[in-house]
């Protein structure tokens, strides 16, 4: 049945059409708006922060006077159900008294700088994949390689591969919710850097085959200070695995741990996401087998500001069951939509993942698992924005439903600490497992 939703809701524009650069968008949307005018036309994207914006504060609300249109509950859920994952109907099935998902009129905000965006015409120039699909794409640089993919690991590659920017400081909160309502939050500091995302002629140097290097120490709670770790993600993992280094605090030296990802449980998130479910998918995309579904129009979330405001706390953002959803905002937007079916002879925890891809940044907005047998497990959402002093769309709040526990998962609650800190350069020494010695005391 879903099938046939995904079939009859394909955009005019085959799987694989050439189009003219007046119908696409630098990164390979629609240009156009939809038909009934819900969905705007890309003018450009949001590239300069509102008057009055102070770069020590969190990004501020570019639509201060938005109200919703409409707001989805359990009881008009029918109306809107087409434009609705699975994940996201089944939210309203667990808590039809409190969950609701206000919609607000549809921003297309994403904007990205110009090298960007001839990075990536480059890329669809002469991009190709890898016949070993534990390797990334040949001759790609800085940004998601095929801005009209032709198969669902292209649009998979897409989101991987996109432009997260250079070098990024943030601090990271973490709660993990119980089934009561309780939480413990973890505090942490990243420190990124994503080699891939140099301009196109910059060495990479001994970061060549290096995605992302993120180095990691843990504040809170107290058994975790001190604690920290250095990854380092590769992009051919055909002959260069992911690496890791971890600081023992008992023993107060970095040592070479195995390798791990895919469906291996992430550190301190009690096992409600796997490694592989970093920013919704961060892996080889070898374990599945990728199909493109189409496109759909979608409520996703989108210009999640308030959310992401230096006035929300906490304890106003995390809710007992669910996050607060006055604070949240969805819109509707066309995503590409890609279903993962495990392929014989791979192990995971998840037989199928349907991922919704936003048209306009290529980053997984909504993700809904699927255990061995079928079943409906978890949802994932990007909660967005555009940090337009880039510019850049990426999540500023990961949520995680987990339906077989009745627990939930938050990440990127900094609304407390200070905003990401941003920056054009980088340095492979500070990534090294010495480095990580000085940086975890």
């Amino acid at each position: 049945m879903m099938r046939m939703i995904f079939v009859s809701l394909l955009l005019a524009l085959p799987i694989g059409t050439a189009a003219s650069e007046d119908e696409l968008t630098p990164v390979g949307a629609e240009r156009a708006g939809n038909a009934d005018g819900s969905i705007p036309a890309w003018t450009g994207g949001l590239t300069e922060p509102p008057a009055g914006f102070n770069p020590e504060e969190h990004e501020a609300d570019p639509y201060p006077e938005d109200k919703p249109i409409a707001t989805i509950t359990a009881a008009n859920l029918d109306q809107y159900a087409e434009r609705l994952s699975e994940g996201q109907r089944e939210l309203f099935k667990r808590f039809p008294q409190s969950w609701k998902m206000p919609v607000y009129e549809t921003r297309r905000s994403a904007a990205y700088p110009d090298w960007v965006y001839a990075a990536m015409q480059r890329n669809d120039e002469i991009a190709r994949r890898s016949s070993d699909t534990r390797s990334a794409v040949q001759q790609a640089r800085v940004t998601s390689p095929f801005p009209r993919p032709r198969n669902g690991e292209e649009v998979v590659w897409n989101h991987v591969l996109r432009w997260r920017g250079i070098h990024i400081i943030r601090d990271e909160g973490t709660a993990a919710v119980t089934r009561a309502g309780k939480y413990r939050l973890v505090w942490s500091i990243q420190d990124l850097a994503i080699p891939y995302g140099l301009p196109w002629d910059t060495s990479r140097g001994k970061f060549d085959n290096v995605l992302m290097a993120a180095k990691v120490k843990w504040l809170q709670p107290s058994q975790l200070t001190g604690a920290g770790v250095l990854v380092h993600e590769t992009m051919n993992q055909g002959n260069d695995p992911r690496k890791i280094w971890r600081y023992l605090t008992d023993a107060r030296q970095v040592i070479r741990q195995p390798t791990v990802g895919y469906d291996l449980p992430a550190s301190y998130v009690d096992g409600l996401r796997t490694q592989d479910d970093f920013e919704l998918f961060l892996a080889p995309p070898d374990a599945f087998e990728w199909t493109l579904l189409g496109k759909r129009e979608l409520y996703i979330p989108y210009n999640a500001y308030r959310v992401h405001a230096d006035s929300a706390r906490v304890e106003d953002i995390v809710g007992p069951r669910h996050l607060e959803p006055s604070l949240l905002r969805y819109e509707l937007h066309r995503v590409w939509v890609v279903e993962g079916r495990l392929r014989a002879g791979q192990r995971h925890v998840y037989g199928r993942r349907v991922f919704y891809v936003d048209e306009d940044s290529w980053q997984i907005a909504i993700a809904d698992n699927y255990d061995l047998k079928g079943n409906l497990v978890r949802l994932g959402e990007a909660h967005a924005i555009n940090f337009y002093t880039l510019p850049m769309l990426s999540a500023t709040l990961y949520s995680r439903y987990d339906f077989a526990t009745g627990r939930y998962l938050v990440e990127g609650l900094d609304n407390e600490r200070r905003p990401a800190r941003f920056s054009p350069k980088m340095d492979a020494l500070d990534f090294t497992p010495n480095s990580l010695n000085y940086y975890v005391r």
